[in-house]
């Protein structure tokens, strides 16, 4: 299996990753840090990867992304599937505040990842084949007061994916949209934990079933589905109410 990551060195996308390897896929791993790439080709050579080639690039240099899928479908031979894992929970005091640092999250967490995934999407759809998988986030399912900046770039997210896999289902793609709750990773290190923070390695395993088996819409770990039902369905009069 030929497997493009966006976001290799994220803590997720690498579980996920691993799985993948011991499978003896071929991999083209892309992040921001060339010795972080690195570190992570070296695991998964190990791991059972029968091909690892990376690529360094800050992603939300969009004019850089035909480059990247081109580099990976060359180096590869072609693409089976695709996981766009990259991100960043920045901080939402300051986006309140600071327009131009709110339009750059919002960049990195939604514009980025519709650019990629149309590009994707049309070479998926060209062969008739491919999964494509994003992760998004159970933030994006109802704007709270404490974190909508990130919430609207997932929600964005969720939304972009749900109508490309309407519309390339057609074409036998399968568009793959992971929801995870709170996950232990350096991006979360700042906050304080709870019996709702899962381990990155579960939801890895998670990501790849998934992917595997051309899932649609995927919370991990399961339990956010009912959280996230009843969330969603609070009326707004209390909803708003609420410090959430």
């Amino acid at each position: 299996m030929k497997v493009l990551i966006l976001g290799a060195t994220s803590a997720i996308a690498h579980e996920t990753a691993k799985h993948f390897a011991a499978d003896g896929a071929e991999l083209f791993l892309v992040g921001r840090s060339a010795d972080k790439l690195n570190v992570v080709c070296d695991d998964l050579r190990v791991r059972g990867a029968t091909r690892i080639e990376t690529f360094a690039v800050n992603l939300n240099q969009l004019e850089r992304h035909e480059e990247v899928i081109d580099a990976a479908i060359r180096a590869l031979g072609g693409l089976d599937a695709a996981l766009i894992a990259h991100g960043t929970l920045g901080d939402q005091q300051r986006a309140q505040a600071d327009v131009p640092y709110m339009l750059d999250e919002f960049t990195t967490n939604a514009i980025s990842y519709m650019a990629l995934m149309t590009r994707l999407a049309n070479v998926f759809e060209a062969q008739k084949r491919g999964c494509l998988a994003v992760i998004s986030s159970v933030a994006g399912d109802r704007g709270r007061g404490s974190n909508y900046v990130y919430g609207a770039a997932k929600g964005a997210v969720s939304l972009f994916a749900q109508g490309l896999r309407n519309r390339l289902s057609k074409s036998g793609v399968v568009v793959v949209t992971i929801k995870p709750g709170f996950v232990d990773t350096p991006m979360t290190a700042h906050l304080k934990k709870n019996p709702l923070f899962a381990k990155p390695a579960p939801v890895g395993r998670r990501i790849y079933t998934a992917m595997l088996r051309g899932e649609s819409v995927v919370y991990v770990p399961w339990f956010w589905w009912w959280i996230m039902l009843i969330i969603r369905n609070i009326p707004e009069a209390i909803f708003k109410k609420l410090s959430l």
